[in-house]
């Protein structure tokens, strides 16, 4: 039986109480789970124990800003792949390029759009998911030896072509390599060297 997939989580982190309801409102409409922090040492202590999605940060807060809290994160070995998204009332172009120079992915200017926020957040936990995916493909993969069929995310055995076909874009097209014929079939290997030659 298939295991049911948890619900995204979100690590929303601003001090201003209402900001962070308001938010969690509208993640919670799109079923992500969510999780909240109001200050930059709460949340690098939430991050600690729990591994969320995505983060979306906010740039002026007491102690730590956002800028501080986002280079801590991008520093730490097990947090440096959540993409951050900045909430900011800044819309100066150095307060943004200084939000990627420390490793945000993007921002969203407050006071904030539901939809815009929405699909930024959406984009980029489609683009995390795209880049475990191509992590996950280019490591080693637990195949049988044998029969050839791969383990994925779930601990079930599946043939490769689906499996790779369910991640990627990539279309079987079925042949046989010239070894594999020549040893299963060599009578047609032996007429279709004559053919060619």
């Amino acid at each position: 039986m298939r295991e049911q997939k948890k619900p995204l989580l979100i690590l929303m982190v601003d001090d201003n109480p209402e900001n962070l309801r308001l938010l969690g409102a509208i993640l919670e409409q799109e079923d992500y789970a969510t999780a909240f922090a109001i200050n930059g040492e709460d949340a690098l202590h939430f991050v600690s124990a729990e591994k969320p999605d995505l983060i979306l940060l906010d740039i002026m807060m007491p102690g730590d800003d956002g800028y501080a809290v986002c280079r801590k994160l991008k520093e730490r070995a097990d947090t440096k792949r959540i993409p951050v998204i900045f909430l900011t009332a800044r819309t100066e172009s150095a307060d943004i390029v200084r939000g990627f120079e420390t490793g945000g992915v993007d921002y969203v200017t407050k006071p904030f759009s539901s939809a815009e926020l929405l699909a930024r957040v959406k984009t980029h936990l489609e683009l995390k998911r795209a880049r475990e995916e191509i992590k996950t493909l280019r490591g080693l993969l637990p195949t049988c030896a044998w029969c050839r069929r791969i383990r994925n995310e779930a601990g079930e055995w599946e043939s490769i072509e689906k499996y790779v076909q369910e991640h990627t874009e990539a279309d079987f097209s079925h042949g046989m390599c010239p070894d594999c014929l020549e040893e299963k079939f060599p009578a047609l290997a032996e007429r279709l060297r004559k053919q060619s030659g």
